[in-house]
Formats: C-alpha cells, sequence, structure tokens
C-alpha cells in the first residue's frame, strides 16, 4: 500500500510538464511567525515570471512564542491546515521545483523540529528552516525591480512577526551590494502580546517607538546613516504586511489591492496620520477599516509603531512600498537555476560543443 507521500508524489509526477520545457512551473513557500504564504509561476521572458496561483492566510504561528518558547498545538494546527492547502495547490499545478522556507517563528521555537516533521507527514512538504541572513538576502532579490538607480544608497526593512530586518545597501550599476543588516527580535506579534490591542496610550506607544530605536541607533552610527539622509543620498524601501496595510488605508481603497499598492510610495506625514488614527481607535474599529481587517486589527498598531521607529530615526521624506519579498526571491532564485541548467544541457548536447576545434 502506498504511503500519502507516495500517493502525492504519483499525482504530482502526471502533471509534471517534461523537465527543461518552456512551461514548467515552479513554488515558493514563505511561512511566516504570522502569514502563509504561496506563490506558483511560470518563467516568462518579458517580466520574469507569470504567477498562476496563490495562496495567502494568517497563521500565527508564533502566537505565544515569546512566552513560552514552543510553537503552541493550536498554531500548528492552523498552520498544517493551511499548508495543506498549498500542498494541493502545488499538486494542481503540476509543480518542478520548489523552496518552502520559514523564519522566525521556527528559528526560534524549542519544538521546531517536531513541527516540521510533523507537517512532512502530513502534508509531504520539505520546509527548510532559514537564518536570518538567508531571509534578507531573498527578501533584497525579490524587491530588486523597486529600487532606484540613484540615490546610491539605500534602506530596505521587512516588519515581521517575530523580527524586524533593516538591510543597509549600496547600489552599484543598479545592482545592490549589502553593507550591513540588523535583525531585531522585534515583530508585530511578539509586541502586541506585549504591549496589548485595544486604543495605545500615547506614552506606551512612545515607549514602544523607543525600544525599537534602541536597535536602530547603534546600527545608524556604526554606517553613518544619518548623515547620509541629511545629505538626501538615501532612499527606503519597506517590504510587510503594515507597510502594504498603511497604503492602503491612505489610498483609501475599498478592499486591499495588490495592484495597487506595489510600488506606489508612502509620504512620512502620511504614516504619522494614519499611525495616530490607528493608535487611538478601538481594536473592532481597525477591524472595520476594509484594508485592515479583523485578522489584521490586533496587529497594526505595534507594525506603525515599528514603523515610526524606523521613519523618526532617518527622514528621508517618504518610502516606497513593495507587497513582494521573500517568495518572489525564490522564484527568481530557481528560474535562474533552471534556465543555466538549460542552457548547459543544450551547449553540451551541440555536435562539436565539447571541443574548442569543432567536429573532426
Amino acid at each position: 500500500m502506498m504511503t500519502h507521500l507516495q500517493r502525492r508524489r504519483r499525482r504530482r509526477s502526471r502533471h509534471r510538464k517534461p523537465p527543461g520545457g518552456s512551461g514548467e512551473t515552479f513554488a515558493a513557500l514563505d511561512l511566516g511567525t504570522n502569514n502563509c504564504r504561496l506563490l506558483v509561476a511560470t518563467p516568462e521572458a518579458r517580466n520574469g515570471f507569470r504567477v498562476i496561483d496563490a495562496f495567502s492566510r494568517i497563521v500565527r504561528l508564533g502566537e505565544g512564542l515569546a512566552r513560552d518558547g514552543v510553537l503552541s498545538d493550536a498554531a500548528m494546527r492552523r498552520t498544517i491546515e493551511a499548508l495543506q492547502v498549498c500542498a494541493q495547490k502545488m499538486d494542481r499545478c503540476g509543480v518542478v521545483r520548489a523552496r518552502n522556507v520559514a523564519t522566525e517563528a521556527c528559528r526560534k521555537a524549542r519544538n521546531c523540529t517536531e513541527f516540521i516533521d510533523k507537517v512532512n507527514d502530513v502534508t509531504g512538504l520539505d520546509i527548510e528552516t532559514i537564518s536570518s541572513e538567508e531571509e534578507v538576502r531573498l527578501v533584497l532579490q525579490g524587491c530588486l525591480p523597486l529600487l532606484r538607480e540613484e540615490p546610491n544608497r539605500a534602506l530596505v526593512f521587512d516588519i515581521g512577526g517575530g523580527s524586524t530586518e533593516v538591510v543597509w545597501i549600496a547600489l552599484e550599476n543598479c545592482r545592490p551590494r549589502i553593507l550591513d543588516w540588523v535583525s531585531m527580535p522585534l515583530g508585530v506579534v511578539t509586541l502586541s502580546e506585549r504591549y496589548g490591542d485595544d486604543p495605545m496610550p500615547a506614552a506606551a506607544y512612545a515607549q514602544l517607538i523607543d525600544e525599537v530605536d534602541a536597535y536602530l541607533e547603534p546600527f545608524c552610527d556604526c554606517h553613518g546613516i544619518g548623515g547620509a539622509v541629511e545629505k538626501g543620498a538615501v532612499q527606503m524601501l519597506g517590504t510587510s504586511g503594515t507597510v502594504t496595510t498603511l497604503s492602503g488605508v491612505k489610498l483609501g481603497l475599498p478592499r486591499y489591492n495588490r495592484a495597487a499598492v506595489d510600488g506606489t510610495y508612502l509620504p512620512f506625514d502620511a504614516i504619522e496620520d494614519i499611525s495616530q488614527d490607528l493608535r487611538r481607535m478601538e481594536c473592532a474599529d481597525r477591524a472595520a477599516q476594509p484594508c485592515i481587517g479583523s485578522e489584521r486589527a490586533d496587529l497594526v498598531v505595534a507594525g506603525c509603531a515599528v514603523l515610526q521607529a524606523i521613519c523618526a530615526r532617518w527622514p528621508v521624506g517618504r518610502l516606497r512600498v513593495a507587497d513582494r519579498g521573500i517568495r518572489e526571491g525564490i522564484l527568481c532564485e530557481l528560474m535562474g537555476v533552471a534556465a543555466s541548467r538549460r542552457a548547459a544541457s543544450a551547449t553540451q548536447s551541440t555536435p562539436g560543443a565539447s571541443s574548442p576545434h569543432g567536429p573532426r
């Protein structure tokens, strides 16, 4: 009798196109502290890739992790249910190559190995827990198209559920070079659990901003980032649910629309006004906002505080909004490796290609 995993592999093999064909399908799965997100895509010469299926669900895998040090049974159950949906989508689309990564919650949890083993048993998915450094690299790879040639220094940040990463980069011939980065153990889930979600008093909100800035200040001083900002030599790009949510609110969207948000600019004065409005609201009132909803209502204020700390430390004036990151970075790399292999295979199969003198 076939095991569950063997049945999945047999079903998948029936849907796959021949390896190396132009119709290859790739998948990238990002399992964060708060969200489980999947992209399935095929290569496209003009735009890099074309998304053929996607999935996003708030699972709160890291709920209670800061307090208990382990992933709770309820959080793991919610997450595995979401991952089963992802596995089904990969099967239906005939995915030939995938990379499934987990970030801060799995890096911290003492029972991470047991959780990942259970995910594999139930869904057949292999989940890889990546380092903060690898997370930064993939985020940057995914956001590359939104960085401008000038100014030639950039701050890229990602406010996650369990951590926040800030990257200081130099742009050289339109390619980024990471100068340094900092990963702060402060994310919207962990901070919301500590500071609460109903109207946050101004003093508590200011304290939260100060807590974030305690990590940013030495990083800023070490690299002279403040001086570069004063000279107008720095651009800023943010990729996170906090940034995209505030952009949707500013645009007055009746419901969240990625196409309307990704690549837009968010002025710092709008960030200040919206953040303070949300801080003063009851959680139920935030939930009624169409670009926030009930799943994010208790998290968004903590995210606003992290964002305001970044803006106050580096007053660039505006930031570019990215509704993209790890998944897009993974897809670009998977497709690039596949294309290189096809090119190498074609070269080897060409008569005389193995000899510098051609056929004899």
